[in-house]
């Protein structure tokens, strides 16, 4: 009898089963499947695009790290050149030399009115 029950389970499942792949019920869900497909694809581009984008973050960190370097090498360059030894090393090569007396002041004073 065991033996009975386990066959009638089996062809249960199978009939079953058939029941599922038969071609009317397959035809029947078309845009179902279709609608998973779409899914299916739209979860793959989603990750093909974030994976993208994360690429594309992680160089913009690296180039904007260069261009910080870049600015602080620079400004630290400029401050030190404009030190005031710097520029008088910078221009004596000109035939410019430091003055050494204060400079005087012009006035005019033929005409009270201006000063």
């Amino acid at each position: 009898m065991t033996q009975g029950n386990q066959d009638n389970k089996q062809t249960k499942k199978s009939i079953k089963v058939k029941k599922y792949l038969d071609y009317n019920v397959i035809v029947k869900n078309i845009p179902f499947i279709l609608f998973l497909c779409l899914l299916a694809i739209a979860y793959i581009y989603n990750g093909h695009h974030y994976d993208k984008l994360v690429r594309k973050i992680a160089e913009t960190e690296t180039k904007l790290r260069e261009q910080e370097y870049e600015y602080k090498n620079l400004k630290s360059k400029v401050i030190f050149r404009s030190k005031s030894s710097e520029l008088i090393k910078a221009v004596v090569n000109m035939g410019l030399n430091e003055q050494s007396e204060p400079p005087l002041f012009i006035s005019n004073k033929t005409n009270p009115s201006a000063k």
